[in-house]
């Protein structure tokens, strides 16, 4: 691989296949040692991403899928 004037590379078709690269992903270059590592950028979590992970597995109910279905529809 070469460095153009700008500073970028391009990864190989077969890497950027092999890691899950592809066209529009956020990446990120990190000092390893004497190495550089790219790694994929992991988005934020949202608002609704964070809620949604704190109330996971709070809720209970002895109500079988068929009871909250009708509760829900008013069937």
């Amino acid at each position: 691989m070469r460095l153009n004037s700008k500073g970028q590379v391009t990864i190989p078709a077969e890497l950027r296949r092999r890691h899950g690269f592809a066209e529009g992903d956020e990446v990120d270059v990190i000092e390893d040692g004497t190495a550089l590592r790219i790694v994929h950028v992991r988005p934020a979590a949202t608002r609704g991403r964070r809620l949604v992970g704190r109330m996971r597995g709070a809720a209970t109910t002895s109500r079988s899928t068929d009871q909250l279905m009708e509760l829900l529809r008013g069937d």
